[in-house]
């Protein structure tokens, strides 16, 4: 009961939500003319989308459902990225209440599994897409490559630490796990019985699926040992990497729930499962060039690769390439110099007598640290937090990159490239207007 006090005689008008009203509204008229969704949905019918109908099997003429149009799943996931989401389910619900997301839908019913599939299968269609952007970027002149800025970051993977587990219990909990199936299907062969055969079929089906992911985990620990012994330089590492390899204790591991994810160091100074994301971005135009995602926990030997991302993205590598001290290694600097692409870091004084030159320095390495003693190489340089943190800062805390949703090391690339895809959609429309 209300606490209010009932003045006699009062005359008010009260709630009646049980009322039955009819509206008539167009889905068009939902939304503003310079809404966000009608600007990145113009964006993309300007894109070639031939390779996101091409694998659909339903075709005129023949029976079947017609498929929903990827045109209409790539815009929802265009505008969730937008605004920070990744949830498949979310997005189907917003598709029923939120009135942008109505707007794209148009009518078509929505589900997450459509959804959800979508973003698995058309990975490579995806990233065809931001580089078909990054094409007609380059051929409209709002893009030259001149000077690039290319930074790393860790994004928490969907796995948890509890996950991981060493070669000695993956051996044993798979085998337990084969000898469970073993026992579930000589029950249901035995047993008349159709409740428990259903309930048995349940257990056996989870017990596959356990069992598929430890093997999964199996497959990934030698390249977590390889990567391990490649990491190790000095003679006490590897001694150090030996004796953990001989004590089933302190030997590798790998997680069950995500077994391309590897436990790196965080930015706040904490250990977690994590990807390592790599963004290269033009510092003029600040268009996002290259995008990739690597289990690698150091960015050692992930300039090249960077390269590689760049020129194949836009034909052509760029004329002077930014980096932290993370990415620079001695060997890397040689092949990016060998290409023809000036490299600016921050270059460590090198042991001996000439503070300008190490003691195994090639020309290449040489040629860099005199550079980076040079003022005007300084004032470059600055240009690579300004451009590099700023735009990890946006896809971080505004495009839903701060936690990877998804498992596994491609679908962890496919959601990486969608938030840049987005990024440089956004970026565009800004220009344009």
């Amino acid at each position: 009961m209300s606490k209010t006090e009932v003045v006699v005689g009062a005359r008010v008008r009260t709630a009646e939500r049980r009322q039955v009203e009819w509206r008539a509204s167009d889905l068009d008229s939902l939304i503003g003319e310079a809404h966000r969704a009608r600007t990145l949905w113009s964006l993309i019918e300007q894109l070639d989308l031939s390779g996101l109908y091409r694998p659909i099997q339903s075709r005129d003429g023949e029976v079947g459902r017609p498929a929903t149009d990827p045109k209409i799943l790539l815009a929802l996931w265009v505008y969730a990225t937008s605004e920070g989401i990744g949830s498949a389910r979310q997005i189907d619900r917003l598709c029923k209440t939120d009135a942008p997301y109505r707007w794209i839908c148009g009518g078509v019913a929505m589900n997450p599994h459509t959804l959800s599939d979508f973003r698995v299968v058309h990975g490579e269609a995806v990233d065809r897409l931001m580089t078909q952007v990054i094409a007609t970027l380059m051929h409209n002149g709002l893009l030259h490559l001149r000077r690039v800025a290319h930074d790393g970051m860790r994004v928490r993977a969907s796995a948890g630490a509890a996950s991981f587990r060493r070669q000695a219990t993956l051996e044993r909990c798979a085998a337990e796990a084969r000898q469970q199936i073993s026992e579930l299907r000589r029950e249901m062969e035995e047993s008349p019985a159709a409740t428990d055969t259903r309930h048995r079929a349940a257990k056996k089906r989870a017990a596959e699926e356990r069992c598929k992911a430890l093997e999964r985990a199996l497959a990934e620990m030698p390249k977590v040992v390889e990567a391990k012994a490649r990491a190790a330089r000095t003679p006490k590492q590897k001694e150090a990497l030996t004796k953990a390899d001989d004590d089933k204790k302190r030997g590798p591991r790998v997680s069950t729930t995500d077994p391309t994810a590897r436990v790196m160091k965080m930015a706040d100074g904490g250990f977690r499962p994590a990807y390592n994301v790599q963004i290269a971005t033009d510092t003029e135009s600040r268009f996002i060039v290259g995008i990739d995602v690597s289990n690698a926990g150091s960015d050692h030997r992930l300039l090249a690769p960077m390269l590689d991302d760049i020129e194949r993205r836009t034909g052509r590598l760029p004329d002077e390439h930014l980096v932290d001290g993370g990415f620079c290694t001695l060997e890397q600097i040689d092949l990016a110099s060998e290409r023809k692409v000036t490299v600016y870091a921050p270059a460590p004084k090198p042991r001996g007598t000439n503070p300008r030159r190490g003691r195994h320095d090639t020309p290449h390495v040489a040629a860099w640290r005199e550079r980076m003693q040079q003022p005007v190489s300084a004032a470059i340089y600055k240009l690579r937090a300004a451009t590099a943190e700023t735009v990890n800062a946006d896809l971080r805390r505004w495009r839903g990159l701060d936690r990877f949703v998804v498992r596994g090391l491609d679908r962890a690339r496919t959601a990486a490239t969608l938030a840049a895809l987005t990024y440089n959609l956004l970026r565009w429309s800004k220009l344009a207007a």
